[in-house]
């Protein structure tokens, strides 16, 4: 037994490596969601994962956010985690709410965790560093605050802890697109050419 459960662990591991954050709303009011996608070529539980945040230059991280139970995210889809008052057109893509909007600002860090081996896959600003009104991306200040974020379609897999490889100093080395506040085109589907089979994906399993 304890043979199959490293087998299935490693294979767990593997599998995640594909799972990051394909977009990132910090908008007016509150529109504010994020966007996970599945870039690898098998399904993936979502039971061992969960989103974990801090607030103002917190230095450890403050919150978990499980998925909901039963979540399967098919390979190249997306699920997509927004604030309960969101526009409608964020609820009517939004597969799962947060309560509390007070904890989403351009300032609060954002990681996607796997609980079983406490890896960051992906991460979105950085534990002990209160950036004021939000992280630079792409060479845009604040972008993190009043900006859409779309992950470029060559990335394939998160960078960990690593938010400044995600963010990069200029539009061409980093993994970002950023965009104009209230900019909700992009969400319920995500586009990466560099992972395998590529497709775009509606979230909708229904449609």
């Amino acid at each position: 037994m304890k043979a199959i459960s490293l087998v299935f662990i490693n294979i767990q591991v593997l599998f995640s490596q594909n799972l990051f954050f394909s977009e990132y709303v910090e908008g007016s009011s509150n529109n504010k969601y994020l966007e996970i996608f599945n870039g690898g070529s098998e399904s993936i539980s979502l039971a061992d994962f969960q989103l974990i945040n801090c607030s103002n230059g917190c230095t450890s991280w403050e919150r978990t956010h499980s998925f909901t139970e039963n979540t399967n995210l098919v390979t190249h889809a997306v699920w997509v985690v927004c604030s309960t008052g969101s526009d409608p057109a964020i609820l009517s893509e939004c597969d799962q709410t947060i309560a509390n909007n007070s904890i989403f600002n351009g300032d609060d860090a954002w990681a996607l965790q796997q609980i079983s081996t406490n890896n960051i896959l992906d991460i979105i600003g950085v534990i002990g560093d209160d950036p004021g009104s939000g992280w630079e991306v792409a060479g845009i200040s604040n972008a993190t605050k009043d900006h859409t974020l779309i992950r470029k379609e060559g990335v394939e897999s998160g960078v960990g802890e690593n938010w400044s490889e995600a963010a990069g100093t200029n539009t061409d080395d980093s993994q970002w697109t950023v965009k104009d506040k209230d900019d909700f085109s992009g969400i319920g589907s995500h586009v990466c050419s560099a992972c395998s089979d590529s497709v775009s994906v509606c979230n909708n399993t229904t449609a």
